[in-house]
């Protein structure tokens, strides 16, 4: 079994004899790792697979993520957690496990990071020790480097599948019901304003992107993300945008904020946000409430009435208006919320969509056209259905407008 000081020390034999500053193809890395691998191998004992295994990881150290590519090209992990160079969990299956494998040594993560964030323009060091990024494949990652990680660099790697799951993949898995997915349809195409509220990990991104799927193709869309995820593939006329993260001068930080003030000028049919986070709330109200119908975001709460109350907050941190005032525009700027959550059985499922009606005593009225119904568990399930409740919809003209209503 090798040891992470020998991997180092044959890496290191590698780089030395290969010249990296011309245009070295994958085949011949992989050739000549391999030759200096058999030649090594003449000095040392180790089995055919350990050797397999050996060649794919020192390839990995400079074409790859290292230990991390295999997890990468694993279809069924969803989420590598590197807690340390010591300590690295994935999730697979909804299921948290710790893995027998390390990186040789802190400077070999702090490596991979570095190369992780240049490819995406972005700068992460002790002076700025928190960063998003995103890899090649759109997989989205956070860093975060001492001193404020205590026990060395930590970095999270949310993975992405090549193929985005589209809503009929959702009713699949039990997130939504046929029945929905239809009703929902009809809202996007009738341009209603949907926000999709949920907790960390529920799989609002995921829903988002396949909810878009529904936006008719001859329209002009504007994402807006602080790292680039979503995968609209039916949208032609789609312009992208990402935020980016202020130089080691301290200057030219580009915020949501800023991209949200910008897509207006670009004749966007809808504005889609990745994440709402923060001040940038004043501002999607104030295009949602100007003529931007259609739009979508999402946001972190705990429940339909929870992201009300979070998104009063955010906009409070924007402007000093009056509550009244707040609530008011987000009963006129959102139509309907989606809220998601990850069951006991580590599935994600929609629990509830709402219309929002207006304000009444003071407070934004949410009234729920579906529900989860909980039915208890059942060989390790839970067991349950999204359903529809006995109320409809009220606010009825913008279907009405789009020829539409069969599901109000």
């Amino acid at each position: 079994m090798l040891d992470e000081i020998q991997v180092a020390e044959l890496r290191a034999q590698i780089r030395a004899s290969i010249d990296f500053s011309g245009s070295l193809s994958d085949e011949e890395l992989m050739r000549k790792t391999e030759d200096k691998v058999f030649e090594w191998c003449k000095e040392h004992s180790i089995t055919a697979l350990e050797k397999v295994k050996l060649v794919r990881r020192l390839f990995y150290s400079f074409r790859g993520l290292d230990i991390l590519q295999p997890l990468m090209d694993d279809p069924d992990v969803s989420e590598i957690m590197i807690n340390s160079h010591s300590e690295v969990f994935i999730e697979r299956g909804g299921v948290l496990s710790l893995l027998p494998i390390c990186f040789e040594s802190k400077e070999r993560l702090e490596d991979l990071i570095q190369v992780v964030v240049s490819g995406v323009n972005r700068i992460v060091n002790e002076s700025s020790p928190i960063v998003d990024a995103r890899l090649k494949d759109g997989s989205r990652v956070h860093i975060v480097l001492p001193p404020v990680a205590l026990k060395g660099p930590c970095m999270t790697i949310r993975k992405f599948p090549e193929k985005p799951l589209t809503m009929g993949d959702l009713i699949e898995k039990g997130t939504l019901t046929a029945e929905a997915d239809q009703f929902l349809r009809e809202l996007v195409e009738a341009k209603f304003n949907i926000f999709v509220s949920g907790g960390t990990g529920t799989g609002k991104t995921t829903f988002l992107n396949a909810l878009s799927g529904y936006i008719p193709s001859d329209e002009r869309i504007v994402t807006i993300e602080d790292s680039a995820e979503l995968q609209l593939r039916s949208i032609p006329n789609l312009v992208s945008l990402e935020t980016r993260n202020a130089n080691t001068e301290g200057k030219g930080e580009i915020t949501i904020r800023d991209l949200i003030r910008a897509s207006l000028r670009m004749r966007p049919n809808r504005i889609i946000i990745g994440e709402v986070r923060g001040g940038e709330a004043l501002d999607m109200l104030q295009a949602l409430n100007t003529g931007h119908e259609g739009s979508i975001s999402t946001g972190h709460g705990n429940s339909a009435k929870d992201m009300f109350s979070r998104l009063e907050t955010m906009v409070l941190s924007a402007a000093e208006l009056p509550l009244s005032v707040i609530r008011q525009q987000l009963a006129t700027a959102i139509d309907i919320i989606v809220h998601l959550t990850r069951s006991r059985d580590r599935t994600r499922k929609i629990m509830e969509i709402s219309e929002v009606i207006g304000v009444a005593d003071g407070q934004v009225q949410l009234a729920p056209l579906f529900q989860f119904e909980d039915e208890g568990d059942w060989n390790g399930k839970v067991k349950g259905e999204l359903k529809r409740t006995e109320r409809r919809l009220v606010r009825t003209e913008k279907l009405e407008a789009a020829g539409k209503g069969v599901m109000a």
